[in-house]
C-alpha cells in the first residue's frame, strides 16, 4: 500500500492529463463518481489507465489513497488487526514503607489504510485490483452495497464502520489474460461502472510524451512512429499488445538525458530502441530474436526526423 505522502509524489509524476486527453470519458467518470458509483478502467498494459485514475481522483479534492493489488493483499492490511501489548506499570511509594505495584496490559491495534480512508471520506485508487486474491477483494462489496466496512476478525467491540458520504473508488485492471491477474467476482463488477480504454493514438502519444519529457514535437513523433512500428511486429496471435507508451517514454527519458540524438540513422538511438523493445518482441512474436533485431534497427532506420503520423 501507499502512503498520502507517496501517493502524492507519484500523483505529480503520472499526472499528464488535461481536457484534450480523455475528455468524454474524464467527464463521465466525475459524474458517475459525483452521484456515488465506483468507476474501473480497464485495458492493455501500458495505456495510461493509473495516470488517468489519478487525474480524475485530483479533480474530486479529496485526500487520496493509493492501493496496488497482490496477491498477497490481506483484510488485516485494509482494515486493520491488533499488533501486540502495551504495558503500564505504575509504582506507589506514596508511603515509604509500602509499594504498590500495577501493571495494566492493553491490546494494540494497528488501523489498516482502508479504514482510514472509509471513516474520513478519502478517494481510494486501487490499481489493479484483480491481481489480490478474490477473497480480500470480496471486501469491497460490502463497501459498494450496504455502506460498511465490515471489521472481520479485528475483536473491536463495533462489527463494522459507517462509510463516509465523501468516500469513492476507482478501480483499475488489465484485461483477464494477463498474467498474475484473478478472475474478479460478477456481483463486484456489477456495483461499479465498468470503462473500458481503448488503444492511445499516435497523435495522443506525441502529446503526452510532450508533457512528461523535455524533446520537440519532432523528437516525439520519431519515437512513437517507432514503437508504433514496433507494437506491428508482435504475432497478431499474440495477447501481448508490444511496446506501450511507457516503452516511448522510457526511449524519450534515456535519450535525453544521456544526450543521444533522436534520429533513426543514429547507431546509439537504434541501440537505445532495440534495448528498450527486444525483450517484449521476443515474448509476443514467433520468430527467434536475430530476425527480430534485425527487423527493429530496420524499423528504426526507416523513421525520418519530423516523419508524420498516420
Amino acid at each position: 500500500m501507499t502512503t498520502l505522502k507517496e501517493t502524492h509524489q507519484l500523483e505529480q509524476q503520472t499526472d499528464v492529463y488535461d481536457s484534450s486527453v480523455y475528455p468524454d470519458l474524464i467527464r463521465r467518470s466525475l459524474r458517475y463518481l459525483s452521484i456515488g458509483y465506483p468507476v474501473h478502467f480497464t485495458g492493455g498494459s501500458g495505456i495510461g489507465k493509473t495516470s488517468l485514475a489519478l487525474h480524475v481522483a485530483k479533480q474530486l479534492k479529496r485526500p487520496i489513497l493509493f492501493l496496488s493489488g497482490n496477491r498477497e493483499l490481506s483484510n488485516e492490511d485494509l482494515i486493520g488487526a491488533f499488533s501486540g501489548y502495551d504495558r503500564r506499570k505504575l509504582k506507589d511509594n506514596y508511603v515509604r514503607s509500602v509499594l504498590k505495584l500495577e501493571e495494566n496490559v492493553t491490546e494494540s491495534w494497528q488501523q489498516g489504510r482502508l479504514y482510514e480512508a472509509v471513516k474520513n471520506g478519502y478517494t481510494v485508487i486501487y490499481d489493479e485490483f484483480t491481481r489480490s486474491q478474490p477473497e480480500t477483494n470480496n471486501l469491497f462489496l460490502s463497501i459498494l452495497q450496504e455502506n460498511i466496512l465490515p471489521l472481520y476478525g479485528t475483536k473491536r467491540t463495533a462489527s463494522y464502520i459507517d462509510v463516509h458520504p465523501e468516500f469513492s473508488v476507482i478501480f483499475t485492471s488489465n484485461p483477464i489474460e494477463y498474467t498474475g491477474v484473478y478472475q474478479t467476482q460478477d456481483a463486484l463488477l456489477d456495483r461499479m461502472v465498468n470503462l473500458p480504454l481503448d488503444p492511445i493514438d499516435q497523435e495522443t502519444e506525441v502529446r503526452i510524451l510532450l508533457s512528461k519529457v523535455e524533446v520537440t514535437q519532432a523528437e516525439a513523433e520519431v519515437i512513437v512512429s517507432f514503437v508504433g512500428k514496433a507494437r506491428e511486429l508482435c504475432s497478431e496471435n499474440s495477447k501481448a499488445g508490444g511496446p506501450s507508451l511507457r516503452t516511448s517514454i522510457m526511449i524519450a527519458k534515456t535519450a535525453d538525458q544521456a544526450q543521444i540524438p533522436i534520429d533513426g540513422k543514429d547507431e546509439e538511438f537504434q541501440k537505445l530502441c532495440l534495448d528498450m523493445t527486444l525483450f517484449t518482441l521476443v515474448t509476443c512474436g514467433n520468430e527467434d530474436s536475430e530476425k527480430i533485431k534485425n527487423k527493429v534497427i530496420t524499423a528504426c532506420k526507416n523513421i525520418e526526423r519530423g516523419e508524420s503520423n498516420e
